[in-house]
C-alpha cells in the first residue's frame, strides 16, 4: 500500500462507465423484464454499490475508505445492443475513489452477465473506464472524447 498518512483529507469524486453487449433476443428479454432471474438492471445497480463497498477486499493494495456516496445506474442501450453502466463514488479522504467507481461498474456488468447468460453466453463486457475524477493533489481529470482512447 502507498503511505497516505501525510496527505490532506480532501473531497474526492470518481465516475466510471462500462458496457455489456448482447444479442438482440437477450436485449429484448432484459427490456421486457422477462429474464428468469429477475430485474436485471435493478439487481446490477445494487450489486455495483455492494462492489464499491468491497473494493479493498478485492483489490489487494486499495485502501479501505469510508465511502460517503455511491450511485450506480444501469441503462439499456439499443445501439449496443446491451446495457451501459455508470458508477459515481464520493468520499472525503486521503486517497481517491477511482478503484471504488471502477469496481462498482465491473461488478454491475458481471451481474448482468450472470443474470442473462442463459439467454446469451456470448455477451461481451467492455470499455470499463474512468471518465473523470476530482480531488486530491493531482486535482481534476476528465477523459477527453467522452470514452475510448
Amino acid at each position: 500500500m502507498v503511505d497516505v498518512g501525510n496527505k490532506r483529507t480532501t473531497a474526492r469524486r470518481a465516475v466510471a462507465e462500462g458496457t455489456i453487449t448482447m444479442s438482440s433476443a437477450a436485449f429484448r428479454l432484459v427490456k421486457a423484464n422477462r429474464v428468469a432471474k429477475g430485474d436485471v438492471l435493478g439487481v446490477a445497480e445494487l450489486a455495483g454499490v455492494a462492489g464499491a463497498k468491497r473494493t479493498p477486499d478485492l483489490i489487494p493494495l486499495a485502501h479501505p475508505i469510508q465511502l460517503e456516496h455511491v450511485v450506480v445506474t444501469a441503462k439499456l442501450d439499443a445501439k449496443l445492443p446491451g446495457v451501459r453502466v455508470r458508477a459515481t463514488a464520493r468520499v472525503a479522504a486521503k486517497t481517491g475513489v477511482e478503484m471504488e467507481a471502477l469496481t462498482a461498474c465491473a461488478v454491475a456488468l458481471l451481474v448482468v452477465y450472470d443474470m442473462v447468460k442463459a439467454a446469451d453466453r456470448g455477451m461481451v463486457i467492455g470499455d470499463v473506464q474512468l471518465l473523470e475524477k476530482s480531488g486530491g493533489r493531482s486535482g481534476a481529470w476528465k477523459r477527453s472524447g467522452g470514452g475510448k482512447r
